[in-house]
């Protein structure tokens, strides 16, 4: 027995203490009692014995002894300061902004789902419901995109007259500042609802309520900013744009080329007045044509040094209205066929007084941090609603038209390639909707969630994307032409603008999800680097020890933890739920355990290089951003109340995320530079094999079949989009054709089935109607059905025509 027996019990007790995270005392504790029953119970020599006790010793000792233990430290100390990679102050600043919330969970390996459950279901007040169905149904009903984009190139006056007095623009500045006040979950709503409507209107609403002078002035500004500026920013009297991007600084804040230079000079008619002379030229300006009031980053300079000793301040934020002389706005943006105002400032030489810096001279050369922690917010709310009221106009119109639209006697929605588009639509649409409403959760309990918010700008804007290119396959023809009955074809051009703005999507993925995350949500590493900037060297050691003593705990458990749940198929894993919940939050916890290992493994062996190496940087944080989405839509789901209809959305979404994970770690392993941890890590991460499909087509089915039919759970996946009732309207024409088409659906089969058998043989429609009447095939009621069904039915499928004389370009451009 001695052959086996203890290097089983030796593996055994290694794993429990890996497994429980056990810290060193406990594991000298296990040793030495392991060691001393292998003495007195095996049959191995006393030689063997006094050897391998001797070795067990000499490690003990080296552990605990604080002399060889605090040489050993240091020069592992020294080895980390070494590798760290070189951090600028832009890109410091950057990893210090915000806060971490559930995706610190997400990195432990070991998340807490009753936690995650336990926090409050999103939902909005009764004020701000009424907001979403009173002046927010209103305004859509106002809409007419295609006037807007085509005919006009700007919204309507009486569309900008309602927008500012109505109150759009201080949905977020507080009430007693004249604004509503509104949560983060009911700007989303609002956003979410006007996209559905129209990309425009949403986006002239959403920029004062995001990243602008509103947030930074509620965070930052002086008393007598806010006074000045937050009641007439909530009453419209000022229309705010924010200022950041140039033609040679797009992602490289820190190479921002607008500066200002700290002097003395005149202003409104005050001599020596201290302020700034700044000189700028930005492009992308989101209501920069029309604003009042212009948002503005620069770096600024001190060279006489008027406000201290330093000379290169920082990046800096300003307040200048746009009438102050030397302002030049410039012409028009035109983005991809959205007409929301859009377009590039400069200015020379413009003298601004100190005060107009946003909170004042003390806040100079803070700007970058303010912008960071206030992107960390606004990055949550606007970009993820807009890409969620895109899939609820796509997933509602799709459904209802995949069942009107006709081939081969079969609605287009029945064929298994449509099928497919479409459960990719509403499984997408379902997923996305819970992370929008989870991130947006975070905001309102007071989190400023940098790395989430990262998530779900790229991964909404992206799955946006993959949803509108298959509404435009589902509806064909349909799609591509222009006219005022398209409801997809200005989302689809739009689709790009979401995609390169608040952080390009390559960068976002590339470098910020993962390379923010893995230092802000790890548990460990922020205090081992933050032990290596410690002025006190004994000090700096002995915190890098607790640290690093905890982190490799962390990482034994993740790897006992991985390798356990692979082996087990995670089934013994301990979560909460409903019984459809369960089996995926377990398969969860083995991902994020597979992650966290995988995360650390890489960090140790690549050190600084990781920075570079971009693509294993991306996909490990498509793995963190697909664990996140998954536990949004399982939190959606027990919190809706565990609707068995909604089960399939629920499956499709979670399953098509574990799938996606499973390929993001594959790359990883495949490309991992050092093969023997490859190996390592593939024996870890999936020792019995890739476990995980792509949702299976009888998935596939059900979802698409929530689509094609009216339900409350067809209801609940399209909550809170925009739903003209009108048959006038393109949307609400597709919406009554389907009602009727499943009601005639008796009807129409009682006429096939007439035709099939000879009893009517002539070919036009509506004389097959007339005879099947004639014929007593249907009552007069039926008759009357079908020929509403077929003159809904061919206005639904019909295009927009012009004359061939025609211009598509919009006439503010001709």
């Amino acid at each position: 027995m001695d052959g086996w027996f203890w290097p089983v019990v030796t593996l055994a007790v290694v794993w429990a203490l890996a497994y429980r995270g056990a810290p060193l005392a406990s594991w000298t504790k296990g040793v030495v009692a392991l060691l001393v029953a292998w003495g007195i119970f095996s049959d191995a020599s006393f030689a063997g014995f006094v050897l391998v006790g001797g070795l067990t010793a000499a490690v003990l000792v080296a552990l605990h002894a604080p002399g060889v233990r605090g040489r050993w430290m240091t020069r592992v100390f020294e080895q980390f300061r070494a590798v760290l990679p070189q951090v600028s102050q832009t890109e410091q600043e950057a990893l210090d902004a915000g806060t971490v919330w559930w995706d610190g969970d997400l990195f432990s390996g070991a998340p807490d789902w009753n936690k995650l459950l336990a926090y409050p279901a999103p939902g909005l007040t009764a004020e701000e419901q009424a907001f979403v169905d009173g002046p927010v149904e209103e305004l859509c009903r106002m809409i007419d995109d295609w006037r807007i984009t085509h005919e006009l190139n700007d919204l309507p006056a009486d569309v900008w007259r309602y927008i500012r007095d109505q109150g759009f623009f201080g949905l977020i500045i507080p009430r007693e500042y004249g604004g509503k006040g509104f949560s983060a979950q009911a700007h989303s709503e609002v956003v979410m609802k006007i996209t559905s409507r129209s990309g425009t209107a949403a986006v002239t609403v959403m920029v004062p309520n995001s990243l602008g002078p509103a947030e930074l002035l509620l965070h930052y500004g002086t008393d007598a900013q806010k006074q000045h500026y937050l009641p007439r920013l909530a009453r419209g009297e000022e229309i705010p744009c924010f200022a950041l991007t140039g033609p040679e600084a797009g992602s490289d804040a820190g190479s921002i080329p607008d500066f200002g230079i700290v002097c003395r000079g005149e202003f409104d008619g005050r001599p020596d007045v201290l302020g700034i002379r700044v000189t700028w030229e930005k492009r992308y300006i989101t209501l920069g044509p029309v604003a009042t009031v212009l948002g503005l980053a620069f770096r600024l300079y001190d060279p006489d040094q008027l406000l201290g000793t330093k000379e290169d301040i920082g990046i800096t934020l300003a307040l200048i209205p746009t009438s102050t002389p030397g302002v030049n706005i410039g012409r028009r943006h035109y983005p991809l066929n959205a007409a929301f105002q859009n377009g590039p400032n400069s200015g020379r030489d413009v003298f601004i007084p100190m005060d107009w810096v946003i909170g004042g001279a003390e806040r100079a050369g803070q700007g970058w941090r303010m912008l960071m922690n206030c992107l960390s917010v606004g990055r949550s709310i606007s970009l993820p609603a807009n890409g969620v009221g895109v899939a609820k106009l796509a997933a509602r119109t799709c459904g209802a038209y995949g069942r009107v639209r006709m081939q081969f006697k079969t609605p287009i929605g029945r064929f298994e390639g449509v099928e497919e588009a479409l459960a990719r639509i509403g499984g997408n649409a379902y997923i996305m909707d819970a992370a929008r409403k989870l991130t947006a959760l975070a905001v309102d309990l007071g989190e400023k969630p940098s790395v989430l918010s990262a998530i779900i700008k790229h991964h909404l804007t992206e799955r946006s994307r993959q949803v509108i290119n298959d509404a435009m396959d589902v509806h064909g023809g349909k799609g591509i032409c222009m006219g005022p009955s398209n409801y997809l074809a200005r989302a689809y051009q739009q689709t790009p603008i979401g995609i390169t703005v608040e952080g390009a999507n390559i960068l976002t993925r590339s470098m910020m999800i993962f390379g923010q995350g893995a230092i802000r949500c790890h548990p460990y590493v922020l205090a081992e680097i933050a032990a290596t900037r410690e002025a006190d060297r004994e000090q700096a050691i002995g915190k890098f020890d607790a640290a690093l003593s905890g982190h490799f705990r962390y990482a034994l458990a993740n790897a006992a933890r991985a390798l356990f749940l692979g082996i087990t198929g995670a089934r013994f894993v301990n979560v909460p739920g409903s019984p459809a919940a369960v089996p995926w939050f377990r398969q969860l916890s083995r991902m994020a355990a597979a992650f966290a290992l995988t995360a650390d493994l890489a960090m140790l062996i690549l050190g600084g290089s990781l920075k570079r190496r971009e693509k294993i940087s991306a996909r490990l944080g498509d793995i963190l951003s697909q664990i996140y989405l998954a536990s949004a839509a399982l939190k959606r789901y027990e919190d809706e109340g565990r609707n068995a209809a909604d089960r399939p959305l629920l499956d499709w979404s979670v399953q098509d995320a574990l799938w996606r994970i499973q390929e993001a770690f594959a790359g990883v392993i495949d490309n991992f530079p050092n093969r023997p941890v490859a190996w390592l890590l593939r024996l870890l991460v999936f020792p019995l094999g890739r476990p995980y499909g792509p949702p299976s087509d009888r998935l596939g089915h059900q979802v698409a079949d929530l689509l094609l039919l009216p339900s409350a759970a067809r209801d609940r996946l399209t909550a809170g989009m925009y739903l003209p009732r009108d048959e006038a309207e393109a949307v609400g024409r597709v919406e009554a054709a389907m009602r009727l088409a499943i009601e005639a659906e008796g009807v129409e089969a009682k006429i096939r089935a007439a035709i099939k058998d000879g009893q009517i043989t002539v070919r036009d429609t509506g004389e097959q109607i007339d005879r099947a009447l004639a014929l007593g095939i249907v009552a007069p009621g039926e008759a009357e059905l079908l020929a509403r069904l077929k003159a809904i039915r061919r206005a639904v499928i019909m295009v927009d025509d012009f004359p061939p004389s025609t211009t598509m370009r919009p006439a503010a451009a001709q």
